[in-house]
């Protein structure tokens, strides 16, 4: 029998009353895992012991893999089972960093997969509210401590996948066998079709209100508390806008308190879900994704927007940069510039074809890494990894 492809992910999980919740993109994501390793795959989660916002129920046997749920910092060894041909972990958990030792005992070979940069971890310490000024310096001093660490683990790996440019630009350099991806949801399936296409170009050129929509955790490292600032801006520059705001998080309050002030042009959704639900409404009911984020961290969603065929509006972070650089499928403002970010759209208001092209480039773009190019290219390089054929 094939070797077993063990992965360790930071993927958040939870046990409650009525049985077990992974994140959604996870469950999604492992699908695939099965369908394209030749032999059997497990699992190891830690139990993040919190509610998931974006969680799905997972009855017993639903699974296609083996899952093991270990409590944090408790030892993974005992879960990985035998006759292991590949250990995936994540990087960005510093509990894997010590995995290089266990690949060995096990004969295995061992991929690391890796989203994040030094930077935007310290800015993640920084940004923490739950944290006082001392104590986000003590995390920002253990940060760099495990940044040491990260690069010896990195060093000695069979190879690391790059989620994102900002990661794989900064690492790359340390290991031997480099793959870069962008990770997203979105199938072929999924893409804005032409009349859709179309269809959104006519009525731009008809000087309708433009549609933005923003999706996501509600979040200050998310950049949410800027969505209605932006709002407000565009509102005195004269730009006609509307605002669809899904999600659900810390600053939830916040925004559904500001909704008031805009007139019903600003609406705030619960969650949907993402295939049946989000993709339609992207695809036939917006023009522009409003994106604050001022992490460079790899968010899928920059691609998933681009694929229904919009134009991102976002703040210069290092993913986002690198995304719309190579793309053409929106444009950058002045990180954390409120200001810059309203005249983005504004000149978009004024310049319906440069937004119609900006459409175009971004869900080309989107259809050059859909999910399941994307994911097929992550699978080969693992199975190549590990010595197997196809």
């Amino acid at each position: 029998m094939t070797g077993r492809l063990v992965i360790y992910s930071s993927a958040p999980a939870q046990q409650r009353a009525d049985g077990l919740w992974l994140d959604a993109k996870f469950v999604q994501g492992m699908e695939r895992h099965v369908a394209e390793w030749p032999g059997p795959v497990s699992v190891v989660l830690r139990d993040a012991g919190l509610p998931l916002p974006f969680g799905v129920h997972c009855p017993p046997g639903s699974l296609g893999f083996d899952l093991a749920i270990v409590p944090r910092r408790a030892a993974v060894a005992p879960h990985l089972g035998r006759d292991v041909a590949l250990l995936a972990a994540a990087a960005d958990d510093h509990e894997a960093l010590d995995f290089p030792a266990l690949a060995q005992a096990l004969g295995a070979k061992l991929v690391y997969v890796l989203e994040y940069t030094l930077g935007t971890r310290l800015r993640i310490v920084w940004m923490d509210r739950t944290r006082n000024p001392l104590r986000r310096a003590r995390s920002a001093l253990w940060t760099l401590q495990q940044e040491r660490r990260l690069r010896r683990a990195l060093r000695v790996a069979d190879a690391v996948q790059f989620n994102g440019y900002p990661a794989y630009d900064a690492y790359r350099g340390l290991v031997r066998d480099a793959h870069l991806y962008l990770d997203n949801r979105l199938s072929a399936a999924m893409l804005a079709t032409a009349p859709e296409m179309t269809a959104r170009a006519e009525r731009l050129r008809s000087g309708a209100p433009l549609r933005l929509i923003h999706s996501g955790r509600l979040e200050p490292m998310k950049g949410a508390q800027d969505l209605l600032p932006v709002m407000d801006a565009l509102a005195t520059r004269g730009v006609d806008a509307t605002l669809d705001i899904y999600g659900t998080g810390s600053l939830e309050g916040d925004i559904r308190a500001g909704l008031d002030r805009f007139g019903g042009r600003v609406r705030l959704h619960a969650p949907v879900d993402f295939a049946r639900e989000l993709v339609p409404i992207n695809r036939s009911r917006a023009d522009v994704f409003l994106s604050c984020h001022r992490q460079s961290d790899p968010s899928c969603t920059y691609l998933e927007a681009m694929g229904c065929g919009l134009a991102v509006a976002g703040f210069d972070n290092a993913m986002w940069r690198g995304v719309q650089t190579r793309s053409g499928g929106g444009a950058l403002a002045q990180l954390g510039n409120v200001a810059a970010l309203a005249d983005v759209v504004a000149r978009w208001h004024h310049d319906r074809d440069a937004l119609i092209r900006a459409c175009g480039h971004a869900r080309a773009f989107a259809a050059d890494h859909e999910f399941d190019g994307v994911f097929s290219a992550r699978m080969a390089h693992w199975r190549k990894v590990a010595g197997l054929a196809g």
